[in-house]
């Protein structure tokens, strides 16, 4: 099972980097109910870039879950994968059309991010496929490299505001 994911929720990545960062809280949204006028993970009033964030870090927490829960008694593999930015889709119809003109060239010429629909669906079809990538829990991440990472991003997600020394300890990097 494969779950798509962004560098937008990795502070690791140029994406994640760009305000406002994903932040979970401690999950006061989810332990509120969602009630108005909350409508963030966090317990926050709604943000659309941050919501997007948030919700890809839950997908990949959802894919940890699963792969915790269940790949050792079924086998199945549990994995989520960035592509690359697909920058050319129907996503952003409804943005500014200078966005939907500047976006795609950006992700092309400054930071190297941006892969063909075609190429996306190549990775997805890879880490679906390929017996290098059925490695159960992993987060797979291309732009110019490809690498995965497990537990200290996540850890990251969920203790942002953790000193180094504290992340270090409690995650274990």
């Amino acid at each position: 099972m494969v779950i798509l994911g962004t560098v937008t929720h990795n502070p690791d990545e140029l994406g994640g980097k760009i305000p406002p960062r994903p932040d979970l809280g401690n999950l006061e949204g989810f332990a509120d109910g969602f009630k108005e006028p909350i409508s963030m993970v966090d317990g926050k009033n709604f943000e659309p870039v941050k919501a997007y964030k948030d919700s890809k870090v839950c997908n990949v927490l959802t894919m940890r879950e699963l792969d915790r829960r269940y790949h050792e008694s079924t086998g199945i593999v549990f994995t989520s994968l960035y592509p690359g930015c697909v920058a050319d889709t129907p996503l952003f119809r409804n943005h500014y059309p200078l966005f939907q003109k500047i976006f795609p060239w950006f992700q092309k010429n400054v930071t190297g991010g941006y892969v063909s629909q075609e190429l996306a669906g190549e990775r997805v079809a890879d880490v679906v496929t390929k017996p290098e990538y059925g490695e159960s829990g992993s987060y797979w991440s291309w732009g110019n490299r490809q690498k995965k990472i497990v537990k200290p991003l996540l850890c990251r997600m969920f203790h942002p505001k953790l000193k180094m020394k504290q992340k270090q300890k409690r995650c274990g990097t």
